[in-house]
């Protein structure tokens, strides 16, 4: 087996670079990983979750090698893999889970207890996941094979639709998975928070659970335009004036049944002050917004350290809400990582079945794993895009 492979390196904050990095090896530090398998990377997507560190606002270190939305030929099985052969083309869940603890057996495969010596839950090239190797690479190790692995059924379809099943990876799943947390059912008036891609994703998962309307706000034209590509209403965050007078426009009610967080930590606020950060606005919107007994979903990513962070509360995760709002109104909220698990095979059959155009929604653009650096700083320039890496050349 050829030992060369390159990777995406963070470097410090606003640096990423490719270089070459350690072949990976079926080993867990000292000892080896039989339940193991070797990728060859087919594709692997820059994730705005890889923003957060990029930009320097979480405690990553330099050197980390990026990447957790990864697509992958397998090429070597470590001696206790029963399920994955060598050839078979999988999707890799962003969560790193053993299939042997409680959460995992509960399904809640996104905050396992065995994979991370510092907390539950690990991924692929994160800040404080695990120390886990990124899979912005050419060759990639994954653990747990037989649990964790998607395995297409046809490789030779899977290839011809690979632009959208890649994105089961972590968008798709998370997009899901915040519209089912925010209770998106048949006739569902939904608010979702950014346009980025997880938010497009969000959109479009809303509209195949049956929304009756989907209303997205972000404060970059072009991510909103791609909204309305495929049907959703669209709010311009950065004009003036009250969101339940926009909504009324629109719903001809103030307020929705459900409500979409997919926007974070790195939160601003509206209007005049949209270039102003407050870290705690989509969520107390998502309070006023949202109407009484409804849900909210909020795949988007919060952490406990924030260097970056206007101020020392807020370093340290501690963002003012007006929860009171909340309580009083009986909202339910669900936060965390996406357990893509339990998701990510029924959504391959929505795909594979042609009951939705995720690459569509999103605007996956391919490029190469030269090209990553430059996919980087057009994703923090607000491209409406989905940069997806296809490090040997595989995609048509």
């Amino acid at each position: 087996m050829n030992a060369a492979n390159r990777g995406v390196v963070y470097k410090g904050p606003g640096e990423v670079a490719v270089e070459s990095i350690a072949y990976p090896e079926l080993a867990l530090g000292n000892r080896k990983c039989d339940h193991g398998v070797i990728l060859k990377v087919v594709t692997t997507n820059i994730c705005g979750s890889d923003q957060h560190m990029v930009r320097g606002r979480t405690t990553a270190p330099s050197g980390l090698v990026l990447g957790h939305e990864i697509t992958g030929l397998v090429v070597e099985c470590g001696r206790d893999v029963e399920f994955i052969q060598p050839g078979d083309l999988v999707s890799v869940p962003f969560n790193i889970a053993c299939g042997r603890c409680r959460n995992c057996k509960e399904g809640r495969t996104g905050i396992c207890l065995n994979v991370n010596p510092a907390r539950p839950g690990a991924a692929y090239g994160y800040v404080d996941m695990g120390g886990w190797v990124g899979g912005q690479t050419e060759y990639v190790m994954v653990p747990y094979a037989d649990f964790n692995l998607l395995k297409f059924p046809d490789a030779d379809q899977a290839m011809e639709k690979i632009k959208d099943l890649t994105l089961l990876s972590d968008i798709f799943p998370t997009g899901f998975h915040g519209c089912v947390t925010a209770g998106v059912g048949p006739g569902s008036t939904v608010y979702i928070a950014g346009a980025g891609p997880v938010g497009l994703a969000a959109a479009v998962s809303a509209q195949l659970l049956g929304a009756a309307c989907v209303i997205v706000g972000d404060m970059v034209e072009e991510r909103l335009a791609q909204a309305r590509s495929f049907g959703c209403e669209t709010i311009d965050l950065t004009q003036d004036g009250d969101m339940a007078d926009k909504i009324e426009v629109i719903l001809g009610e103030r307020e929705v049944d459900a409500f979409v967080d997919c926007v974070g930590f790195e939160a601003h606020a509206c209007g005049c002050n949209h270039g102003k950060e407050a870290p705690a606005t989509v969520l107390n919107s998502a309070m006023s917004l949202t109407r009484a007994g409804g849900q909210i979903g909020i795949p988007g990513l919060y952490v406990t350290e924030d260097p970056g962070a206007a101020d020392d509360a807020a370093k340290q995760g501690a963002l003012s809400m007006r929860f009171g709002l909340g309580w009083a109104k009986s909202h339910s909220f669900h936060t965390g990582q996406c357990p893509v698990m339990k998701y990510h095979r029924p959504l391959m059959q929505a795909i594979l079945f042609g009951k939705v155009n995720i690459a569509d929604a999103v605007n996956v653009q391919m490029i190469t794993l030269d090209q990553a650096p430059q996919g980087y700083a057009d994703f923090d320039g607000g491209a409406a895009k989905k940069f997806v890496i296809d490090p040997h050349g595989s995609v048509a």
